[in-house]
Parts: structure tokens; sequence; C-alpha cells
């Protein structure tokens, strides 16, 4: 089949073949150029699919990483103010017991006061 190729260039001028073999060899050359662009093309774009699917995976895990944390802190926020709550209940009851006790002695010291004006009496 090569030689039905060909025919059609018998009869031509030796300059003719000349330039037709250089026009041919660009377009060989120019193939195997396209070819290797392609090649390169097609490796660069399944490179930047994988950097993609690191890309993606990676914000997953570092999503699941931050909701862990922000539940972890929530739940020590919670602990905090529940101790906060308690120990804020703990000196109000202690408050109150001093009240009491200080009434307690202010009421002693009278008695002890009112014994003492008897005693002198």
């Amino acid at each position: 089949m090569s030689w039905a190729v060909e025919e059609w260039k018998e009869g031509l001028s030796p300059r003719v073949l000349q330039k037709i073999q250089e026009l041919e060899s660009q377009v060989d050359k120019l193939k195997k150029e396209r070819q290797q662009r392609q090649f390169q093309l097609e490796s660069l774009e399944a490179a930047l699919q994988k950097q993609k699917q690191k890309v993606v995976e990676n914000e997953k895990n570092e999503a699941a990483t931050l909701k862990r944390e922000n539940q972890s802190l929530m739940e020590l926020c919670d602990n905090l103010e529940k101790a906060k709550q308690k120990i804020s209940h703990d000196l109000q009851v202690k408050e109150s017991q001093v009240n009491i006790q200080s009434g307690q002695l202010n009421s002693s010291k009278k008695d002890i006061e009112r014994l003492e004006q008897e005693v002198k009496r």
C-alpha cells in the first residue's frame, strides 16, 4: 500500500521531492512532539488528580480531627461550668455557715458582757 501513497510523487522534480521529504519529516517530528506533549499532559493530569485526592483526604481528616477536638473542648467547658457551679454553691453554703456562726459569736459576746455586768453588781 505504501507504493500507492508514493505514486502521486512520480514525475515531480527532485527539488519538489526534497521539499516534500522535508515537509513529511517535519510532520513526523511534529507528530512525535505532539505525542510527547500529550503524554506529558496526561501525566500531569493524573498527578493533578492524585494531588486533588490527597488534598480532599487531608481536609476530611483535618475536619474530623477538629470536630473531635471541638467536642472534647465542649465537654471540658461543660465539666468546668459544673465544677464552677458546685464551688459557687459550696461557697454560698460556707458563707451562710460563717454568718450563722458570726451571729452566734455576737450573741455569746453579748451574753458574756451581760453576765460580766451581773457579776460586777
